[in-house]
């Protein structure tokens, strides 16, 4: 077995490792020494035995393997491998194979079949092939769990032309040109996941998968396995096993899956501290893991994470490491509320009916000038998410629901809340006054939407939003009043 091949300045897979298993020392020599200027890591064994070895210290992308084996044979080996989810590409070398052969190590998982003697171009590329799949894999399982997360396009985060806006902008032009690790706060609802989009299509990464996982929606056992993956073991008793459970099935994890682009870590604030310093190795030693490994991988990613919480305040509580928060903190970029740039709400607006109405197959809504006036009066607790929340609402209504915005507040509340000049929806049953404070709108909007339906209730509270007692209770009160 020969030691890690140095790679050269012009490999074009410098990450890569290759486990090239073949009981033939002078096929081994020439294999290794033809793929070692091609990849970062070239490993070798002589049988199935020692290459099991191997695997269970390295993490493989591509395995060169001779079916005439001694002991273990090549195909046996290979089916093996495919049952506990190894999932490196496999190309089966030999010098006696027929059609039978070539079926049955297709059908075992083989990615190529070469027969012996073959050109350096052959294997060369069955080289390319194998690890071009590697990173198109990579690349689906990257877009499908984007598209299950209904992500969202980056221009969301950036529409506006405020003061606020023109600086973030600036600050993630600028940021983008480097690779320095990138902290994100701001309140939720702001646009952070949205801002490291951005983030990495502006970087010289655009090219590389964006791959985000939320550190707030997992436990730490799962979200260890998520980060770093798990390696295949074999217990002391003989018995496949890795990780919690001892599951047979290895699986590599999203730092491997964001090779060549950027980790979006949200709620990085969230991780408990057994995790936070294994972060901060990473983040040191740019290696990882995986779960029940004993080798550790190398990885080119870009770290951007995103925080709700002040870190600097959870750090002197204690309940964030300091040195990881200076680490994470190389660059921070802070997002500003929408109560913070009102301003941009129009553009916003029109933003989120351009984009959602055609998704949703409705025809888009008018807004008015006093209605954006309105909307400029609201604080949004929720900021840009929430305003997107009710434009979303506001198209399958067919009007703009005022009620999704002070369905949380008190009766005292909604009489406190600023006046402001705002048509009602139009309706059967609605003019178009200007009510002097929030609860005359509300009452405007829900006797609008009740005429609508022919007084039918439970109808009104669905497209209110709110259950039919909270509207039964309104419509007492105003009878009351």
């Amino acid at each position: 077995m020969t030691e890690p091949a140095v790679p050269g300045p012009e490999v074009r897979w410098p990450l890569a490792t290759v486990l090239v298993v073949d009981d033939e020392p002078g096929m081994r020599n020439f294999l290794e020494k033809t793929l070692a200027s091609r990849v970062g890591q070239v490993l070798s064994a002589e049988s199935a035995e020692a290459g099991e070895q191997l695997l269970q210290r390295h993490r493989i992308d591509l395995l060169v393997l001779d079916i005439a084996l001694p002991g273990r044979h090549g195909i046996d080996w290979l089916k093996q491998l495919r049952e506990r989810g190894v999932a490196a590409e496999v190309v089966l070398i030999t010098a006696y194979a027929d059609l039978d052969t070539a079926i049955e190590a297709l059908r075992a998982g083989a990615s190529d079949f070469i027969l012996k003697p073959f050109r350096v171009t052959q294997i060369v590329s069955a080289l390319e092939r194998g690890l071009e799949r590697a990173s198109l894999r990579r690349e689906n399982f990257v877009l499908r769990r984007s598209l299950s997360q209904q992500q969202q396009p980056a221009a969301d985060a950036l529409v506006g032309d405020s003061l606020a806006m023109r600086g973030l902008q600036a600050a993630l032009h600028r940021v983008a040109g480097v690779d320095s690790t990138v902290l994100l706060s701001g309140e939720s609802g702001t646009g952070k996941e949205l801002a490291a989009l951005a983030l990495h299509r502006l970087s010289r990464r655009a090219d590389g998968p964006f791959v985000p996982v939320n550190c707030a929606t997992l436990s730490p056992e799962l979200i260890e396995l998520e980060l770093f993956g798990q390696a295949w073991h074999r217990r002391a008793d003989g018995q496949a096993g890795a990780g919690p459970g001892n599951a047979a099935r290895s699986r590599d994890g999203l730092f491997v899956y964001a090779q060549g682009g950027t980790l979006f870590l949200d709620e990085v604030g969230e991780l408990a501290p057994r995790l936070q310093a294994t972060l901060l190795r990473v983040l040191e030693e740019r290696r990882i893991r995986p779960v029940g490994g004993e080798q550790e991988v190398p990885v080119d990613v870009r770290i951007v994470a995103a925080t709700h919480r002040r870190l600097a305040d959870e750090v002197a509580a204690g309940r964030f490491r300091a040195d990881l928060y200076y680490r994470l903190q190389v660059v921070e970029i802070n997002l500003p509320p929408l109560r913070a740039h009102k301003d941009d709400i129009a553009a916003l607006v029109a933003h989120f009916v351009a984009s959602l109405a055609p998704r949703l197959g409705v025809p888009p809504i008018a807004v008015s000038d006093d209605e954006l006036q309105y909307l400029q009066q609201y604080d949004w607790p929720g900021n840009v998410r929430e305003l997107r929340n009710l434009v979303e609402r506001s198209l399958i209504l067919g009007a703009l629901n005022v009620s999704a915005l002070y369905q949380g507040l008190s009766r005292q509340e909604r009489q406190a809340a600023p006046a402001g000049p705002y048509a009602a929806p139009g309706g059967p049953a609605a003019g178009r006054g200007r009510p002097t404070d929030l609860q005359t709108l509300e009452k405007q909007h829900i006797l609008a939407v009740l005429a609508s339906v022919a007084q039918d209730k439970t109808r009104a509270a669905q497209l209110l939003g709110i259950s039919r007692r909270t509207l039964e209770r309104r419509v007492a009160e105003w009878a009351a009043g």
